[in-house]
């Protein structure tokens, strides 16, 4: 299963370790949208960042990936 991110909140003024993990994440600008495999990993710097971020499950498509 795959897990859609948008970054939601500016991360000014935020701490230094939950702008390091958005951009870990990916994400660089507001209502960017990225597609991250669903682990462990993920799912605890999601935790991390949970106020500003949201978070959509992904369904399989049959299409190319």
């Amino acid at each position: 299963m795959k897990l859609q991110v948008e970054l939601v909140r500016s991360p000014i003024g935020s701490r230094r370790k939950s702008r390091r993990t958005i951009q870990a994440l990916g994400l660089r600008k507001l209502r960017q949208v990225v597609v991250h495999e669903d682990n462990p990993s993920i799912r605890g710097m999601l935790y991390r960042v949970r106020h500003m971020v949201a978070v959509r499950p992904v369904e399989a498509s049959d299409g190319p990936t």
